[in-house]
């Protein structure tokens, strides 16, 4: 009891602490740029070259590897599994956008298939209709009506914004203190878990970054504005928002 006390405390701390990040980062921003999505560029473009020498060298050679070695149903459940983990997050962040019927259906989607779906492995609530959603602290920041302000790349994440950034904070330390993974298992289980979830989230991205690399020009103001409507679009569940050309805004090198 004293446990699940301290949780939702913790929980409600760590927002407190991204609100107030947030609303400092957002009031640093000079008024002649609040209207320039990237007031930022120089700096953001030398963080996406140093991500893309890493992915280039790195990430995206193991992934090919990993794909070329894992058997299809093999890569299915891994990708379940890590999906089925995420509908945590977006359980917290439909209930704190009010959003009952979002909140119900993962709600749903987490219990079938943590149980019927043996751990996540199988994804039987899509089977069933039961509609996958996806909500973050930076979409509920958002909904509150938080401007998501200048662009941002991270490094290693890849693109953000002084919005995203605090609110994918809020979302890691949620993880941390709820998940089964953060809770259950040791230092060295959950570092093992956490690489292959990279590996198998790189492995999915293998095709959108062939089709970026042949589409776009100038890859970095592709993925931006791409990530720039896509957002928007998520925090306005859609409404009124044009969708990019091609839908690659998954790439988070």
């Amino acid at each position: 009891m004293l446990q699940g006390k301290s949780n939702k405390s913790f929980i409600f701390s760590t927002m407190q602490q991204a609100l107030v990040i947030t609303l400092v980062v957002l009031l640093s921003v000079s008024p002649s740029h609040a209207s320039e999505d990237d007031p930022l560029e120089p700096m953001n473009r030398v963080i996406f070259g140093f991500n893309e020498v890493v992915d280039d060298n790195i990430l995206e050679p193991v992934a090919e590897g990993y794909r070329f070695i894992t058997p299809d149903p093999v890569e299915d459940s891994v990708s379940n599994f890590f999906n089925n983990l995420g509908e945590i997050n977006t359980i917290i962040n439909s209930a704190l956008q009010m959003k009952l019927d979002k909140t119900i259906s993962s709600t749903s989607r987490f219990v079938i298939n943590s149980s019927v779906g043996v751990l996540g492995l199988f994804d039987v609530a899509t089977t069933l209709g039961i509609q996958r959603h996806r909500e973050d602290f930076g979409q509920t920041l958002g909904y509150y009506g938080f401007s998501p302000g200048p662009y941002l790349v991270l490094p290693f994440f890849g693109p953000s914004s002084f919005r995203d950034a605090p609110g994918f904070y809020v979302d890691v330390m949620i993880e941390k203190d709820i998940s089964p993974i953060h809770t259950e298992l040791h230092h060295e289980e959950r570092q093992a878990i956490q690489a292959t979830n990279v590996i198998d989230t790189r492995a999915n991205l293998l095709k959108a970054t062939k089709i970026l690399d042949t589409a776009a020009k100038d890859k970095y103001i592709f993925l931006r504005e791409s990530y720039l409507q896509r957002r928007a679009k998520m925090v306005s569940d859609g409404k009124d928002v044009q969708d990019f050309e091609i839908d690659v805004l998954e790439i988070n090198y």
